[in-house]
């Protein structure tokens, strides 16, 4: 238990939690009342323990347990207790809602067809205005609309019923009902400009309302004194933390190149900002004072920074992480940086524990302790006389410590793994440091004009070879694994190996070769039960996407797709609704042309698995006149009256292209029974499939 004592901290936070992470997966394991009644017995257990434990030493193992127990079970009852959904006025308990008064709570966010950002709900109208709560995504339409007028903080009044979040419509598709659900938010709507009103200016503009002010100046300063479209998106990226404006075809090169992490304002780059303070004070370390300056200049400046990047979640998780680091030293605790960091982690899950399963959060959190872990006993490997030298050694150890902790989830978050890391974080790093420090301080001299115009022209410079390098990394052969598919258990199998790995070249103990062989094996039996099972699958999708057609048959790591050219082109929303499906069954290889696909009278005819396949997409266009199994309808192709010529036992399936209204009209028809419609806007994909 001694050897235990120094990460009392690490402790408490680990059954935080567990206690956290028991409310999300299992909520029915305690209901509410008896929860808190569990809580309070267990607390005053603890605090009668404590007193007790003073004067016997023999009982403090038990007070210890108590004490955990007590923070696992509190841990379970804060996120209850933190779950909007549970209030009795929040607009999941009411219906028919018509319009509700909304405040605007996040900056708006651009999208590719509408303009995003979060409401709160202060009183809803059903028969009469009753105060309501609960948050509502909204989505305002960007042909009716060129810009958002309206700020943080600002009052509306939006028309119509927001709709709740539904499940993913296609297989393996993203959560988006649940991702939002972490941030309490069940609810979204689409809107047109006419549909909000605005009611009044912000009532009180307090701290994030200048925050967003200042971050709106600093995105206007960076566009005046940056040219190109594209180096203007990069330095929002990297000192804001915008990344609307990046093309896919960049993105995909930072992804590739494995330097996706810089566009991201997170813990990287207050880690620059904190390290380069510390250096600037670096001559003053002699005296005794200096640790509350620096901690007090320290603490100030990175608070400002969050400040001016719109106080975003991600820059608040890591300036509280090193705000915790700052005040180590001064405040002379007697403990180590994993009590440090985890005290700072206990501190942000108690201002919100969903945040446990936010992918920043945890890749954060990971990537700082494997640096501090790994990086000291990586270095001492090569000791390098040379200054440059061991500049490299430094940070290609970093880089690999990161990517050690980091490995499992990013393969089970991103699919892919950036094979020349390595290589493009000793440009990517430098550069990127240089441009953060050039951003912030074009920021800081941005009323002086000619120095300003200055500095604007060497970060387009610095911008612009940061980017050539990552193009030139992504061109590199085999410059990315992808397809990489693996569950959220396999992951904790391969952290478990990991760390089992790392404690056997550590400690050199025979149990850890042992363990490390399990991990692995468990996880190639399921690698491999996970293979032979979806590989062995033929599968025909006709996936559920708004406005679209798309329709993949899938067999032995092969698929043959077809859809709109618009799709196509859309590369957004096929990784988003189709290429999570092909991941996970092994899709390697995806053809355009299909070569069983045979055209008779403009009807498009497939002959799949022993099932008859025709698709309908034109008006006025012939009825297949052969017997089909399954008869795809796309842009309102096929009319009530038409069915009489369908063969009996055909099933309609209408695709996304077709609307509500058409739908609605095919679902409240009286057709032969024989019939039966699928519309994938209301039922999600239709997946046939056979094993």
């Amino acid at each position: 238990m001694q050897k235990w004592v120094p990460y009392a901290m690490v402790r408490i936070t680990l059954c935080l939690v567990c206690g956290i992470l028991s409310a999300i997966y299992f909520p029915g394991l305690l209901p509410a009342k008896p929860a808190i009644v569990i809580l309070a017995i267990l607390m005053s257990a603890s605090i009668a323990l404590y007193f007790l434990a003073r004067r016997n030493k023999n009982i403090r193992s038990v007070y210890g347990i108590s004490a955990l127990a007590t923070i696992t079970v509190f841990g379970f009852v804060h996120l209850n207790q933190s779950t909007d959904r549970h209030n009795p006025d929040h607009i999941l308990q009411h219906s028919n809602i018509s319009a509700y008064e909304c405040i605007i709570r996040s900056a708006p966010e651009s999208k590719t067809n509408s303009w995003k950002f979060y409401v709160e709900i202060v009183q809803v109208k059903t028969t009469e205005w009753i105060p309501a709560s609960g948050k509502v995504v909204v989505y305002v339409s960007k042909k009716t609309i060129d810009k958002i007028p309206w700020l943080y903080g600002d009052k509306l009044l939006i028309k119509g019923t927001p709709q709740k979040l539904r499940p993913p419509a296609n297989p393996n598709e993203f959560d988006y009902k649940r991702f939002l659900g972490f941030k309490n938010v069940y609810h979204q709507q689409f809107l047109k400009a006419g549909q909000v009103q605005f009611v009044a200016p912000s009532e009180r503009k307090g701290f994030i309302y200048y925050s967003h002010r200042v971050r709106d100046w600093a995105g206007t300063v960076i566009e005046a004194y940056i040219r190109g479209d594209q180096n203007q998106a990069v330095a929002m990226a990297l000192v804001l933390g915008i990344t609307e404006g990046i093309d896919n075809d960049l993105l995909s090169a930072y992804a590739a190149s494995g330097a996706m992490h810089v566009l991201a304002v997170s813990g990287m780059h207050v880690g620059i900002i904190y390290v380069i303070i510390l250096l600037l004070f670096k001559p003053i370390k002699k005296y005794q004072w200096s640790a509350w300056l620096v901690a007090a200049v320290s603490i100030f400046l990175l608070w400002t920074f969050a400040f001016v990047t719109g106080l975003s979640p991600s820059v608040l998780r890591a300036v509280t992480m090193f705000s915790f680091v700052a005040l180590a030293k001064p405040l002379g605790w007697r403990t180590n940086i994993y009590n440090t960091l985890a005290t700072s982690a206990f501190v942000l899950l108690l201002y919100d524990p969903y945040l446990v399963m936010s992918v920043g959060f945890q890749l954060s959190y990971l990537a700082v302790m494997g640096i501090v872990y790994l990086q000291r006993p990586l270095y001492n490997l090569w000791i390098i006389d040379s200054r440059f030298g061991n500049w490299v050694w430094e940070i290609t150890c970093i880089s690999i410590a990161a990517q050690i902790a980091t490995f499992a989830l990013g393969m089970l978050y991103f699919h892919q793994f950036p094979v020349y890391f390595l290589v493009s974080n000793l440009f990517v790093i430098p550069l990127s440091t240089a441009v953060l420090v050039g951003g912030i301080l074009l920021l800081g001299v941005s009323a002086i004009t000619p120095l300003a115009f200055l500095i604007g022209r060497a970060l387009e410079w610095m911008i612009e070879l940061l980017n050539g390098t990552v193009m030139v990394t992504e061109k590199l052969p085999y410059s990315i694994i992808g397809g990489i598919y693996v569950t959220t258990f396999q992951c904790w199998l391969i952290m478990g190996a990991l760390l089992s790995l790392i404690l056997l070249l550590q400690h050199r103990n025979r149990q850890w070769v042992w363990l490390t062989i399990l991990l692995c094996g468990i996880f190639i039996i399921t690698q491999e039960s996970h293979l032979s099972q979806n590989l062995s699958t033929k599968q025909v999708v006709v996936y559920s996407i708004s406005n679209h057609s798309a329709m993949e048959w899938i067999a032995n790591g092969k698929s043959y797709y077809r859809a709109d050219s618009v799709l196509r082109n859309d590369y957004e929303r096929t990784r988003f609704h189709i290429v999570p499906n092909r991941l996970q069954h092994g899709v390697k290889v995806t053809q355009a042309e299909i070569p069983f696909e045979r055209v008779h009278n403009s009807v498009s005819f497939f002959a799949w698995n022993k099932k008859s396949i025709a698709v309908l997409d034109k008006r006025n266009q012939p009825l297949p006149r052969v017997p089909v199994d399954y008869l795809v309808v796309s842009n309102h192709a096929l009319q009530l009256k038409d069915t009489a010529y369908l063969q009996p036992g055909t099933k309609i399936i209408l695709d996304g292209t077709n609307s509500s209204r058409y739908i609605a009209r095919w679902k409240s028809a009286r057709v032969n029974q024989s019939w039966q419609v699928h519309a994938v806007a209301d039922e999600g994909a239709f997946i046939l499939q056979d094993h």
